[in-house]
């Protein structure tokens, strides 16, 4: 049987690292909000010959000199191609830098029959809006599930159950912020519905886990201690756990290989976080919160001995 508890501080150390790691990406990389956050402008272009998005990018920036991200898309029943060019800034885009957008790149593609189909603007004080509504999502989804998990396992300290299972959920949080960062992916709707994904992925192994704790409880008696009844529910339900995420892992990855080979950076952005989320879920759920109950638990008990 693998002693969790016992190897808790490895396991913490690891987590610790990848924290620090990602703290560091965010200082040397800064952290990118794309248009629906940030505000700014979205031009969309129909397309008949090859184009690459990555390629796009670099010579809008270079014609207006902002932060630009491009995505390519398909309308299989309209049967056209279309290049989605992202402006985002806390200025709207003036007819002019428009149309030397455009000019830009039709010098660039001249056999793709480039032609502007839609312009849209997004006024910044929307964009933080939206960001702000998004964050609220989130964090109401830690006090429900706080709420909900200190509820369902009151039999075996619901609140401190809950609060663990919480700071595991902060901890799958945030590496998938991290991958955004790392991979320079601007923060957009594709990071508030990775992140509230993960967050409902993850509490589910991880009640699985209290469950078991629960049960094992009541099997082996309320003299158990916590870090035997932590290690075996545990060891019992890992490979649950493991097989789960793995089958989830590699569905993602499929995914994620078509948004590669098809350039479909929408489906990209949201794919390859939840890659990373569910590999940090899967990891938090057994190392960090069961470890991190019992630390709870024998604090609790030791300060009811020291009363007697």
């Amino acid at each position: 049987m693998i002693r969790f508890y016992q190897h808790r501080y490895i396991f913490f150390a690891i987590s610790i690292s990848l924290i620090l790691f990602g703290m560091v990406a965010a200082f040397v990389n800064g952290i990118q909000l794309d248009i629906q956050f940030k505000g700014g402008a979205i031009l969309k272009y129909t397309y008949t010959d090859i184009v690459s998005a990555e390629q796009a990018e670099s010579i809008v920036r270079q014609a207006v000199g902002r932060t630009t991200n491009c995505l390519l898309q398909s309308n299989m029943a309209k049967h056209e191609k279309m290049l989605i060019v992202s402006l985002a800034s806390n200025e709207a885009l003036t007819s002019q830098e428009q149309e030397a957008v455009t000019d830009a790149l039709t010098r660039a593609y001249p056999d793709a029959h480039l032609t502007l189909s839609e312009s849209l603007t997004v006024e910044p004080f929307i964009g933080k809006h939206f960001f702000t509504n998004g964050l609220i999502a989130i964090i109401l989804s830690f006090m429900l599930i706080l709420g909900y998990v200190a509820w369902r396992f009151r039999n075996i300290g619901g609140f401190s159950a809950g609060t663990m299972a919480i700071v595991a959920l902060f901890h799958d949080a945030f590496v998938v912020t991290a991958v955004f960062i790392i991979f320079k992916i601007p923060l957009n709707d594709s990071f508030i519905a990775a992140m509230l994904t993960i967050i409902g992925f993850s509490i589910n192994d991880t009640i699985v886990i209290y469950d078991r704790i629960r049960e094992n409880e009541r099997l082996m008696g309320k003299n158990a201690t916590p870090e035997k009844l932590v290690d075996t529910s545990i060891n019992q339900s890992m490979m649950r756990s493991i097989n789960t995420n793995i089958a989830v892992f590699v569905s993602i990855a499929v995914i994620y290989i078509f948004a590669q080979v098809y350039d479909i950076g929408s489906i990209r952005s949201f794919a390859l976080p939840m890659m990373f989320g569910t590999l940090s879920g899967c990891y938090s759920t057994i190392c960090i919160a069961g470890p991190l109950w019992t630390m709870w638990q024998n604090h609790k008990r030791e300060g009811e001995s020291s009363i007697h």
